[in-house]
């Protein structure tokens, strides 16, 4: 158990339960977490069987073993109880880069449209250079670039972060966002009455029954909020 007592340690095993396999995608799951030390925790995981590093390309590629899988339970667990207990997010929580990599692992691919669909995201409380992101779905695949792409939009997203990050964890509805104005969508009405379906909300969101049964109320929970941290 000490193994997983370390520091870092289990947000290391929840991105590689996420599927990141490279060293480069981890460090962008923990983005405040140094190389040096990723890769100590790495090796250490290896030495106790967590997880297993082979060379593919002249690159590692870093899995879990049986053992490691086995934590999903524990991992997700945890993640439902925060969810739970320790709703409030301060602003040292919100991260536009972590939020979009963390949105683009489980984007419902399945549930766009075929073809190439492009969806432009504007966050008003962010500065310019990262506040603007661009969600490009195609049949099978799911990408966030923060330079616009040159493809056409299909719709445009407007809000804050700390609004798509409530969205994202399943503390309101997409339904509820776009009622009450906390999210302005630019585009063909059948395209954004999608948009929930599109995005989906976080697998700790869905594990713990989110998003909130009640959209009247937990948006207006959402605007007290946002008018506590202005």
């Amino acid at each position: 158990m000490e193994i997983l007592d370390e520091r870092w340690t289990m947000l290391v095993i929840r991105e590689l339960l996420m599927g990141s396999r490279h060293f480069n995608e981890l460090r962008r799951g923990v983005p405040r977490m140094s190389p040096a030390l990723l890769s100590k925790r790495l090796r250490a995981l290896e030495r106790h069987g967590i997880v297993t590093r082979r060379l593919e390309a002249q690159r590692s590629i870093y899995e879990l073993t049986p053992c490691g899988a086995d934590l999903f339970g524990i991992v997700n667990g945890l993640g439902v109880w925060a969810l739970t207990w320790f709703p409030e997010l301060g602003d040292d929580d919100l991260d536009p880069h972590l939020l979009m990599f963390d949105m683009r692992r489980t984007i419902p691919v399945q549930a766009w449209p075929s073809g190439r669909t492009v969806v432009e995201i504007r966050f008003t409380d962010v500065e310019p250079r990262n506040g603007r992101w661009w969600v490009v779905v195609t049949d099978e695949n799911a990408d966030i670039c923060s330079d616009d792409p040159g493809h056409p939009v299909a719709v445009v997203v407007t809000t804050t972060l700390r609004t798509m990050t409530s969205l994202w964890r399943g503390d309101l509805s997409w339904t509820a966002a776009l009622r009450s104005g906390l999210v302005a969508a630019e585009g063909a009405s059948g395209h954004r009455r999608c948009l929930g379906a599109w995005f989906g909300y976080s697998q700790v969101a869905q594990s713990a029954g989110r998003p909130s049964t009640d959209p009247v109320r937990s948006a207006a929970a959402l605007r007290a909020q946002l008018v506590s941290f202005s």
